[in-house]
């Protein structure tokens, strides 16, 4: 089996950390791995696979090497200067940051969803927005069967998503302290505020999760709406979703359906009061969906609740999945 050699810029970040887990889970086949970060965390010592490797501080020259692919998460500003210097040393770049996601010429892929895109890339491959990615599992398979006319968002997301900075906001706000990260306390609170404002009055979240669904889906023209809402939630994101179809749904077919896929835990009795909880769904990899029934307030309505960890599969697990893809 040939072995690739690997990179990961922004090695010491929450998600840059959960690549190290995840990549040594899945066990890929890694010849040589390459940590880099920020000369703050330059000289850092990290454990793989029973080595101790140590992070070195990223520079231009920090390609000037073989290596394979390129695991991205440091910020869309470093993505924008490093990922093309990468990709023109020979180096395949997954970017986890918004930096590439909308440009035209550089995929946005979910495996599950639009694996064929991968061949398209010149270098530089884009992973989606955690909220984006858990969402389009089940709506790819939504729109195959009945067809996507219209999709309403509503989130739910963890302080994860903010990074160390969020998950430290909620800690210290249980112990009664202020807030230094978000503009109003999370404790006991939901934030309509994800990302900036734009002057439309959407978030940059809210513009992000309209657009990639669209390319994603490869519906350029696809009516999207959404409000993405933070919430005391540790880790793992929740999703309401309101489809308008051009074909009514068969509840029980698409049960069958979901429930077959790979990548999908269908959670969907409510008998015996199952549905996607964020506490289940945090540390797995897969997209928890349920709370499935038919909209009656429009033809051929449907909703769905979606629930999964915005770190693993809305990051980390979506970005090594899109390297396996590259090695096979």
């Amino acid at each position: 089996m040939k072995k690739y050699n690997l990179a990961i810029v922004g090695a010491t970040g929450m998600v840059g950390r959960m690549f190290l887990k995840v990549l040594e889970e899945r066990d890929l086949p890694i010849e040589k791995l390459y940590l880099f970060s920020s000369i703050r965390s330059a000289g850092t010592k990290v454990l793989f696979k029973g080595k101790e490797l140590i992070v070195e501080e990223l520079k231009e020259e920090s390609f000037n090497r073989e290596i394979d692919i390129a695991l991205f998460s440091a910020g869309g500003d470093i993505s924008k200067k490093y990922a093309p210097i990468a990709s023109s040393k020979g180096v395949t770049v997954i970017d986890n940051s918004s930096a590439w996601r909308m440009d035209d010429k550089v995929p946005l892929i979910v495996p599950e969803v639009n694996p064929e895109e991968i061949i398209k890339n010149t270098g530089i491959i884009a992973n989606p927005n955690c909220s984006t990615i858990q969402s389009v599992v089940p709506l790819k398979i939504i729109d195959k069967l009945y067809g996507i006319k219209r999709v309403i968002y509503s989130t739910y997301q963890a302080v994860s998503g903010s990074g160390v900075k969020g998950v430290r906001d909620l800690e210290e706000g249980l112990k009664g302290n202020k807030p230094t990260n978000y503009p109003h306390p999370i404790v006991n609170n939901c934030l309509p505020h994800i990302d900036s404002f734009l002057d439309n009055n959407y978030t940059k979240e809210e513009e992000k999760m309209i657009n990639e669904t669209r390319k994603i889906l490869g519906k350029p023209n696809l009516a999207v709406t959404a409000t993405c809402v933070r919430v005391p939630v540790m880790n793992a994101h929740s999703i309401s979703i309101n489809v308008e179809l051009e074909r009514s749904p068969d509840l029980e077919e698409l049960r069958e359906v979901l429930s077959k896929t790979k990548g999908i835990i269908l959670e969907d009795d409510i008998r015996e009061n199952k549905y996607p909880m964020a506490i289940n769904a945090d540390g797995k990899d897969e997209v928890f969906v349920g709370r499935l029934r038919k909209d009656f307030s429009i033809e051929n309505g449907l909703n769905l609740w979606v629930v999964a960890d915005n770190i693993r599969k809305g990051a980390a697990t979506n970005t090594i999945q899109i390297a396996e893809l590259l090695m096979q």
